[in-house]
C-alpha cells in the first residue's frame, strides 16, 4: 500500500532529492543557502540555482560540496555538479547606517569640557546611540 501512495510523489522528485532540498541550509551551511537554492537531482548530476558570481566560488568548493552532500545523503548520489543562474539569489549587501545626527548644542559643551580619555569617548558614543534617531 505503501509504494503506490509514494510513487506519485517520487516520480516528481527522488527521495534524496526532496531530503537534500528540506535540509540544504544544514547541508552547505547558512552563507552559501542564502545565495543557492538546489532545482534537481537526476542522473548524478544536481542543479544549483545561484548568483552569478558565486558560481565560479562554488565551481572551487565542488569535490567538498559533493562530499558534505554525499555524506548528508548516506550515499553516493551526487557525482558532478551544474549550476543555473537565478536572478533573485544576488548576496545581499547591508545598507549603510546613517549619517549620525548632531548633538544638541548644550551636550556637546558638556563633552567638550571632560578632559580627553576613554571616558569622555564613552560619554560621545552613549549620546550618538540616544540622539541617533532625533533628527
Amino acid at each position: 500500500m505503501l509504494p503506490a501512495l509514494t510513487r506519485p510523489a517520487f516520480k516528481r522528485r527522488s527521495p534524496a532529492g526532496a531530503m537534500l532540498m528540506a535540509d540544504w541550509a544544514t547541508v552547505i551551511g547558512p552563507a552559501l543557502a542564502a545565495v543557492t537554492r538546489p532545482q534537481r537531482l537526476a542522473q548524478g548530476t544536481l542543479t544549483l540555482g545561484c548568483a552569478g558570481p558565486v558560481a565560479m566560488e562554488l565551481t572551487h568548493l565542488a569535490p567538498q560540496l559533493i562530499q558534505r552532500i554525499n555524506t548528508h545523503l548516506g550515499r553516493v548520489a551526487v557525482e558532478r555538479l551544474r549550476f543555473v543562474q537565478l536572478p533573485g539569489l544576488a548576496p545581499k549587501t547591508p545598507a549603510p547606517p546613517p549619517p549620525p545626527a548632531p548633538l544638541p548644542a548644550e551636550t556637546s559643551a558638556a563633552l567638550a569640557a571632560l578632559p580627553p580619555g576613554e571616558l569622555r569617548e564613552a560619554l560621545a558614543k552613549l549620546a550618538a546611540g540616544v540622539y541617533r534617531n532625533r533628527r
